[in-house]
């Protein structure tokens, strides 16, 4: 009997608990799904919540929820992509997400090959004005993707660089400030390009020194003053002193990628896919975060100082030059090792100090 009253009990509790979740409305919640939807760190976190009930499982793809879904939210695996990861990819953009566009799109231009429908899905979330999507759009055009290399429109990429640019894209400031000083797609204007990088420099390091808790502002002043117990933020004080000067920027650490950039590096890269390779002569950028591969053949531009090396921007040759490029590129070794022979030579002789310039690595057309 004992036993019988302590099991009636429980049923009893739990069917008070049940009660009380059915008698919440509609509205509440879906709005406390959207804000799970919004802050999720993977798509775990809100699928996780869709399987504890029926009721759940039907709110969790109301189209309110979808539309407020995050880059993480939306973020699928190439390794498990299957109809399914699709099909609510489909629904997020039918919701009329702005990170579904852009990652839908991506995946459909490069990875599936649909370039129509992957430069359509990408113009609409250009048109909510969202950043990656209007830069990627604006090296579709300067790198005459999908097409032949006729088909490249300088001026529409320097317009999308400039939108993008305006709301904080800082790759597409970089790549506006190259576009100034090379007179590429705009009349050249080597002062306008120099203060562009400048920019852009100076926002990737306070985007870094914001979205690490560990660092503050006042220790950008630490790196400058020769203060041997700085943070890993620039290689030394001088990398501090002359980043923001540079064509490259800082030797930042922090960056995160995006999940398309993770799905794309996944799907064409180790042979993880049968048919996850970019076609017969196409390479795929240098910058081993990127994951976009040529369309055609020589579609990006090779560094000029090796000729090993190739990207599909600005933006990714500088990253690539401060992660690794810079002490892999040959003939910089080279010149490095002879000027080196050469100064201790002609100190030997003189007994005199020569301070040598550095170089600056561009990337040409193949």
């Amino acid at each position: 009997m004992k036993k019988q009253r302590r099991y009636t009990g429980s049923v009893h509790h739990d069917k008070i608990r049940s009660d009380l979740f059915e008698s919440l409305h509609d509205d509440i919640v879906i709005s406390v799904l959207c804000k799970l939807s919004s802050t999720a760190s993977s798509p775990s976190d809100l699928i996780s919540v869709l399987l504890t009930c029926k009721r759940l499982n039907k709110l969790g793809v109301h189209p309110l929820v979808l539309s407020k879904s995050c880059s993480k939210t939306v973020a699928v695996r190439a390794k498990t992509w299957c109809h399914e990861a699709h099909r609510f990819l489909k629904l997020c953009v039918n919701a009329g997400n702005s990170e579904a566009y852009y990652t839908l799109g991506m995946i459909r231009f490069y990875c599936l090959q649909n370039r129509a429908s992957g430069a359509s899905l990408l113009a609409k979330a250009a048109i909510r004005s969202h950043a990656p999507a209007l830069y990627s759009l604006a090296l579709i055009q300067f790198n005459g993707s999908g097409g032949m290399k006729n088909d490249k429109d300088l001026r529409a990429g320097v317009a999308l660089c400039v939108r993008a640019a305006s709301l904080g894209h800082i790759d597409a400031l970089r790549e506006l400030g190259h576009c100034f000083q090379d007179g590429y797609g705009v009349r050249k204007n080597i002062h306008e390009g120099r203060r562009l990088l400048v920019q852009a420099n100076a926002r990737e390091l306070a985007s870094v020194l914001r979205d690490n808790p560990l660092l503050s502002p006042s220790l950008a002043t630490q790196i400058g003053n020769n203060d041997h117990q700085r943070p890993v933020l620039a290689n030394s004080a001088s990398d501090f002193d002359f980043g923001l000067f540079s064509d490259y920027g800082f030797s930042l650490t922090g960056r995160e990628m995006h999940p398309v950039n993770k799905f794309m590096v996944e799907w064409f890269g180790f042979g993880s896919r049968e048919d996850g390779t970019p076609g017969l002569g196409l390479r795929m950028c240098s910058y081993n975060e990127c994951g976009r591969p040529e369309t055609r053949k020589n579609e990006f531009r090779r560094c000029s100082g090796c000729g090993k090396v190739n990207y599909c921007s600005r933006g990714c040759q500088a990253h690539d030059w401060r992660a690794h490029h810079k002490m892999e590129c040959a003939p910089m070794e080279e010149w490095m090792g002879h000027a080196i022979n050469d100064v201790e030579e002609e100190g030997n002789m003189n007994g005199e100090d020569v301070v040598m310039e550095d170089r600056t690595v561009e990337i040409e057309e193949s």
